[in-house]
């Protein structure tokens, strides 16, 4: 699974086009970055770039551009700001896609400096061409320069025309640090793991999560099942759910997804009336009453789950294990992150998206060996797919 990276060419004097993941959230009144971590995460890539004296073009999607109210609020102007913050160095930043005034920018590039342009999906709205790989502007922006750093994560899993398209008509393409550090940690949990190895998925829905549980059961250990998940498997053992969240139509699934003996799914639960952050009940999952709704993990799973974590060489979380953006749901997120935190023999990965975001708000992101910045693309490589982003990097030979 070797990729070539940036250290294995040379960037001196080059033209770099540099795939970066600054897909941040804004705050929808004032247009400000609200969670600048995405950004902070390229800068190791975009800092040796400049440090040996390449000419690095910076290119990100940033949100959906589907109509002109889209191209308003979906200006990537705010992250060249804070890019320039960050950097402590002024970053060009150029309100195109394409054209002579993005030539004229590149092409007047200094050794050690660095350009923004405007976000790709402005591409979009003449026919999605960014979305939807479109070859005549993917070998445009590939001949903008010398070299293609793919270091996105985040979009790997999307054949975009600045993702996967630009390699094919560019004579050299590679990693970022972000990229090749994404790629080792999740290759290596599911195709080589330090045993035992275990996998925790929470999260809404059974639907998203059928591949990822059909693969991880032929690698892992043990998959352990929380979050809003679990309540179709408890209705797959004949329980009562309540008003908790059910996908009936994947009951049949996970009754045969049960059969595996390496799916550990949960003993209670804390339950409301309503969706709401007030007090629950604590439940066993055999005595769930029709009124209730399933927000949270219980102490009996909470133990459970600690048992199987505390001897585990590699674990994999993907997805909260309750409502923890609710003070009184929080716990059992809570309580797993900190047990995972505690077993420092083990390779831990979160797979991005709420369990990172989770992991932050708790302030336990030093607990874990990785945490992806790409919830998407995480779960489909933890599917077993391959990504297009990944396979656009050349292999190292």
């Amino acid at each position: 699974m070797a990729k070539k990276t940036i250290k294995n060419v040379r960037v001196g004097s080059k033209k770099v086009l540099v795939r970066v993941d600054f897909n941040v959230p804004l705050d929808k009144k004032t247009l400000q970055i609200t969670d600048a971590t995405r950004i902070e995460a390229a800068l190791p890539t975009i800092k040796y770039l400049l440090n040996h004296h390449a000419k690095v073009v910076l290119l990100s999607h940033l949100g959906r551009v589907e109509t002109l109210e889209d191209v308003q609020k979906n200006s990537l102007e705010v992250v060249a700001i804070k890019l320039q913050e960050l950097l402590q160095q002024k970053v060009i930043f150029v309100n195109a896609t394409r054209g002579p005034l993005l030539e004229a920018a590149i092409n007047n590039l200094k050794d050690g400096e660095i350009i923004l342009m405007q976000n790709t999906r402005y591409e979009d709205l003449d026919g999605k061409k960014e979305s939807k790989n479109d070859p005549e502007l993917a070998k445009y922006w590939a001949h903008l320069a010398d070299i293609f750093v793919m270091d996105a994560f985040g979009s790997a899993h999307r054949a975009a025309a600045s993702v996967s398209g630009i390699a094919k008509y560019i004579k050299t393409s590679v990693a970022g640090f972000l990229m090749e550090k994404e790629v080792r940690f999740l290759h290596d949990a599911v195709a080589n793991p330090q045993r035992p190895m275990i996998a925790i998925l929470g999260g809404a829905k059974v639907s998203d999560k059928i591949e990822v549980i059909k693969n991880l059961l032929k690698v892992a250990d043990k998959v352990l099942i929380g979050g809003g998940m679990a309540y179709t498997f408890y209705k797959a053992q004949g329980y009562e759910v309540g008003k908790s969240l059910l996908e009936i139509d994947k009951v049949e699934l996970a009754k045969e997804l049960l059969k595996n003996p390496k799916l550990v799914v949960g003993l209670d639960c804390v339950t409301n009336i309503n969706f709401e952050d007030t007090p629950g009940v604590i439940r066993d999952v055999n005595n769930i009453k029709p009124e209730d709704q399933g927000l949270d993990i219980g102490p009996k799973t909470i133990s459970l789950f600690k048992s199987i974590i505390k001897d585990a060489k590699t674990i994999v979380w993907n997805g909260p294990l309750g409502v923890f953006e609710f003070a009184n749901y929080e716990k059992g997120t809570k309580e797993i992150a900190l047990a995972i935190g505690q077993n420092q023999s083990c390779i831990s990965i979160i797979g991005g998206g709420d369990s990172a975001s989770a992991v932050a708000k708790f302030h336990l992101e030093a607990q874990f060996s990785h945490i992806s910045t790409g919830g998407g693309a995480s779960l489909e490589y933890l599917e077993g797919k391959n990504l297009p982003g990944v396979d656009a990097i050349e292999d190292l030979k």
